[in-house]
């Protein structure tokens, strides 16, 4: 499946990985019928109207996560289907209300919608390493973490880690509905997302980048399992057009710790003053995360260093960072 006059459909187009996919899919002679919960919002849907292409070939469409049928006209008519919307909060007052129905219902909605089109080839969802990677076993850097892992949402509940919950809880509804239903699905998995951001706010994955920049005083005793956010849009896209994909796919480029980031920081700016000390409190323990399946959808992985420095680029041009 390529691009020319192709019809798909992005849910949640306003977010952060969902506008870099929007983007992608312009690029490469897509068709977009985009949901977003308010198409008269211009906070939400002006840097996607201004997007090469978006003139000619993009269609916003009004739809929200937990009613029924929303999706059904953006849906209808497309050969591929993007999955993207899901709400990403580090903490919650309300669980369940905030975080899980949302993502629960908010995909098994999708896929409703995708069940009654016949033109819908394929059924892409967002997931997240999230949905992989937290079910008891322990996370050291000798382990490696592939696609054949699941995270246990009664251990992540446990320990009151609402985020993997959500998306563990929303993936095993996806794959159940997805064979129930006769439906291609496809997960991509990707790990801390970051990179330079299309969207006029800040999302959290590059808010932790913007936090060590503008005045932390101490870094915490955590490995992060970074992707460039370019490289989670072409995997989406890849997932569509690569006919023998299939199954779940993570992506990460470099499990490293914080304070090792601080030392890529200051590298790339010397004027700098960053955090020197850590916190001391060891919160999460580093694991490998295997690249082999990414690599057969042609995802080759834009290095860290890139990454953070077009990262901090885009907090500057965005008016984040002066310095």
């Amino acid at each position: 499946m390529s691009g020319a006059e192709k019809v798909v459909c992005v849910t949640g187009a306003s977010g952060y990985i969902a506008s870099w996919v929007v983007k992608l899919l312009l690029q490469r002679g897509y068709t977009v019928k985009a949901t977003v919960r308010d198409p008269n919002d211009s906070k939400k849907t002006e840097h996607l109207l201004a997007l090469d292409g978006a003139k000619e070939r993009l269609h916003l469409f009004k739809a929200d996560l937990v009613e029924e049928g929303s999706f059904d006209s953006a849906v209808d008519g497309c050969e591929g289907v993007f999955h993207t919307a899901s709400p990403v909060l580090l903490s919650s007052t309300d669980p369940q209300a905030e975080l899980i129905d949302p993502a629960v219902k908010g995909t098994i909605n999708v896929l409703r919608s995708c069940a009654k089109v016949p033109s819908v080839k394929r059924v892409i969802v967002t997931s997240s390493l999230a949905a992989v990677a937290y079910n008891g076993k322990p996370l050291t850097l000798d382990v490696v973490v592939d696609e054949t892992w699941f995270s246990d949402a009664l251990f992540c509940e446990k320990l009151k880690n609402w985020y993997p919950v959500s998306k563990t809880l929303a993936e095993e509804a996806a794959w159940r509905f997805a064979k129930e239903n006769e439906i291609d699905l496809v997960t991509i998995n990707p790990g801390v997302v970051i990179g330079p951001f299309l969207q006029p706010t800040l999302n959290l994955s590059v808010e932790e980048i913007l936090k060590f920049i503008d005045g932390a005083e101490t870094f915490s005793y955590t490995f992060y399992s970074f992707v460039d956010i370019r490289d989670v849009a072409n995997a989406h896209i890849q997932a569509l057009e690569v006919p023998s994909a299939a199954g779940r796919y993570c992506l990460v480029e470099t499990v490293i710790h914080c304070s090792e980031v601080m030392k890529l920081l200051q590298k790339l700016y010397p004027t700098l003053c960053l955090p020197e000390k850590c916190d001391d409190k060891p919160s999460m323990q580093g694991c490998q995360v295997s690249k082999e399946k990414a690599k057969s959808l042609g995802i080759n992985f834009i290095p860290l260093e890139v990454t953070l420095r077009d990262t901090v680029e885009s907090l500057k041009e965005k008016g984040f960072l002066s310095f």
